[in-house]
């Protein structure tokens, strides 16, 4: 496979390292992010607002207006794609009922989830990545299901990026499997993907890695006036919440705050990202979501699944939550005019770049483990090779512990290395290097002796 080089990342040291690293971009993947098409987002886009409201409350026998829909819609792209990925690709609605709860689910409503399972080649690996957006929209009152909603942005943006990354990735094949999903009730309170974490959990999927992306599409913010297209956030969870307390001891004794697997999965999407998108900068943002707010990641990281929340870098709130109306000469309302669509080509490349890079890689190098038996200011790891795929090598991960990202990488054939710097100073990880250069996530060492 032709490979682009891009970035020279480190010189490396040790008996099985190479004289220097090359980052490169795999040509499959450039494909796909070259093949993002602004039209197209805008054109999905189109359609959804107008079918006026996508209330997860609203109707759905109507054919032409509301949830239902706009949700036959969405499997019915899903299974237009599916004609192109030879058997692969499948989509179905995946419904549920929720009763009345006395606060936003006032009557039996049926839910359902627009889904396309994208089955891996490999039989033997059980991996899944899962990529969401929100189909639901909503007006000031989130009761209101029958007033126009037309979530251009929240989250029509979110849910035709997952479209657009549907639409280009069933052509191409993955070792692993990829979920694309356009949930409802997330404005509900996460009430469609409370549903498919709680069943991810339920049937033992090996959930990966979870993108949810929401508001991916504006570039400016109320109030500040900000306008930017060239940042974007990724929030991630630094305590998991899932199983803490078994945990905490161990994170507290070797400084592991900040190394949980969302985290980790947060600074895969900034390197991963920015190596294939141009012109964009992945700010990392510690904490799991937006200030008191909550997003559909949130079930997956509640049900121990690294999970994160894409997002646009500057909030517009007089185009979320908002009836449609002008007052003192400013447009309030969540319409497709207000929208960057060359931002939200970009942020839907991201997805596919990542998406793409983990389901190609082989899966992470098990038992990894750093050797303390003796004191040393050099730090010894060693691993095993991962359950699925081919390696060519393994990356070992390095970084300053007050440093958000990883700093060098170092390349072995080996299953073991020895490098010059002491593990009282720095953190590592490994992960595994595929044939065609694609990257594993990487695994925090546990203690070896």
């Amino acid at each position: 496979m032709n490979k682009i080089y891009t970035t020279i990342f480190l010189i490396a040291f040790g008996t099985y390292t190479q004289a220097q690293t090359i980052v490169n971009r795999n040509q499959d993947i450039e494909s796909m992010v070259k093949s993002v098409n602004k039209d197209s987002l805008k054109q999905y886009i189109s359609t959804m607002v107008n079918f006026g409201t996508r209330s997860t409350l609203s109707d759905i026998k109507s054919k032409t207006r509301g949830i239902g829909a706009a949700r036959n819609w969405v499997v019915a792209k899903f299974n237009q794609f599916a004609k192109q990925s030879d058997g692969r690709l499948t989509a179905f609605l995946d419904t549920t009922t929720f009763q009345p709860d006395g606060k936003r689910i006032d009557k039996a409503t049926l839910l359902g989830n627009a889904v396309a399972i994208l089955k891996g080649t490999d039989t033997n690996d059980k991996r899944v990545y899962v990529v969401s957006g929100h189909l639901d929209s909503r007006v000031t009152d989130v009761m209101n299901r029958t007033s126009d909603a037309p979530g251009a942005n929240d989250d029509g943006s979110g849910v035709a990026g997952v479209i657009e990354a549907a639409r280009l990735m069933s052509k191409y094949k993955f070792s692993a499997t990829i979920i694309f999903v356009a949930v409802s009730g997330e404005e509900q309170s996460l009430l469609g993907s409370g549903f498919m974490a709680a069943k991810a959990k339920k049937e033992g999927w090996n959930i990966d890695a979870m993108l949810n992306n929401d508001m991916i599409g504006s570039n400016n913010s109320s109030e500040t006036q900000i306008i930017d297209n060239t940042r974007l956030r990724v929030f991630s969870e630094g305590l998991p919440s899932y199983e803490l307390d078994k945990n905490a001891k161990a994170i507290r004794q070797f400084g592991l705050e900040n190394d949980g697997k969302s985290r980790q999965l947060a600074r895969y999407v900034k390197e991963v990202g920015e190596r294939y998108v141009d012109q964009l900068e992945v700010k990392l943002i510690y904490r799991n979501d937006r200030f008191l707010r909550g997003g559909d990641h949130t079930p997956f990281v509640e049900n121990g699944f690294p999970a994160v929340r894409i997002t646009e870098m500057n909030e517009n709130f007089d185009h979320q939550h908002q009836d449609l109306r002008t007052e003192n000469g400013i447009r309030y309302g969540d319409l497709q005019e207000f929208m960057d669509f060359e931002y939200l080509r970009k942020n839907t490349a991201v997805n596919i770049s990542v998406l793409a890079s983990l389901a190609k890689a082989p899966s992470s190098p098990v038992e990894v483990k750093i050797d303390v038996k003796n004191l040393s200011n050099s730090s010894s790891l060693y691993w095993k090779a991962p359950t699925n795929g081919q390696v060519k090598g393994y990356y070992v991960l390095m970084r300053e512990t007050s440093s958000p990202i990883w700093e060098k990488k170092f390349f072995t054939t080996a299953t073991e290395l020895k490098i010059p710097y002491s593990k009282d100073n720095y953190l590592f990880a490994v992960q595994s290097v595929g044939k065609d250069d694609s990257e594993s996530l990487p695994v925090v060492p546990g203690i070896g002796r």
